[in-house]
């Protein structure tokens, strides 16, 4: 068992903001079924420098309607200090009270001239806690499997640990396949005497070819023998999603059986593939 371990298992998912109102209508009708699940919180993405902001604070405003704790993303990457204070008052007025608080990707094109006044999620952090206090409960991310842009392993725990030091109250995951890698990486963080919990992040799996691309390209590991399985099965949608199926709901027992905190799911704004993986499950409340 792990520190990380609670009596009580916590569940959220995460969503990315519609662009037409037809997906908006599809995404509150995933929610609504999502819902039965009785989460947490919900988080909402926005795009590299904010670039889906408003279509966000829309999707934050209509979940809030429905009674859900909602989560919004925060990134500091091409924002300046007083941009993520407005950002972050106007959540307040809404009620928010939990965010995700990100370094955040760079638009594509901006280089470095792209950059805001804060780098790194620390210091974002920071931020919401000098202005905020503790209004504001902040997720942070945290990469098992290390950040692609980490120089070694070493290196990517102690910026772990600055962003809890700043003032995180919990982490999530990039997903992952590989339990032993999340076991691992908070055996290391408690080592450093990081108490705060560490909630995995789980990506059901549904499409080999986008999936394969999305791993590739934000570092998250496929073990060999789950892509050898999946590109056997070619265009056999089906045989892929039950397979799939098998694979992450093994991985949430082991993970839940084994001290995690609860899970995160990244729905892809679906809410068929998480209720499958979650009615698999045996939990004990």
């Amino acid at each position: 068992m792990t520190a990380n371990q609670t009596d009580q298992k916590l569940f959220s998912f995460e969503l990315f903001p519609p662009k037409t109102e037809e997906g908006m209508s599809k995404l509150q009708d995933n929610v609504r079924k999502l819902n039965r699940i009785n989460p947490l919180y919900v988080s909402v993405t926005f795009g590299a420098g904010g670039s889906t902001q408003q279509r966000t604070f829309q999707s934050v405003e209509w979940l809030v309607s429905e009674g859900i704790e909602a989560a919004p993303h925060i990134s500091c990457i091409s924002s300046s200090a007083e941009e993520i204070i407005q950002m972050l008052n106007q959540y307040k007025r809404q009620g928010i009270k939990r965010i995700v608080a990100l370094r955040g990707d760079m638009p594509s094109g901006t280089g470095l001239a792209g950059r805001g006044e804060l780098n790194y999620a620390n210091e974002l952090v920071s931020l919401v806690r000098r202005e905020f206090g503790d209004h504001f409960h902040i997720e942070v991310a945290a990469y098992p499997e290390f950040h692609p842009q980490a120089t070694n392993a070493d290196a990517d725990l102690k910026n772990f640990k600055r962003k809890v030091e700043a003032g995180a109250n919990a982490a999530i995951t990039q997903y992952f396949y590989n339990a032993d890698a999340y076991f691992r990486f908070v055996e290391s963080c408690e080592k450093l005497s990081i108490t705060a919990p560490i909630v995995p992040g789980i990506m059901p799996i549904t499409n080999y070819s986008s999936l394969s691309r999305f791993s590739d390209a934000c570092g998250a590991e496929i073990p060999r023998w789950i892509r050898k399985r999946l590109e056997a099965y070619a265009d056999d949608v089906v045989s892929i999603r039950d397979f799939g199926l098998d694979v992450v709901s093994e991985l949430c027992q082991r993970l839940l059986d084994n001290g995690a905190p609860g899970l995160h799911f990244y729905t892809m704004n679906q809410s068929g593939p998480t209720l499958k993986i979650w009615d698999s499950l045996t939990l004990r409340d």
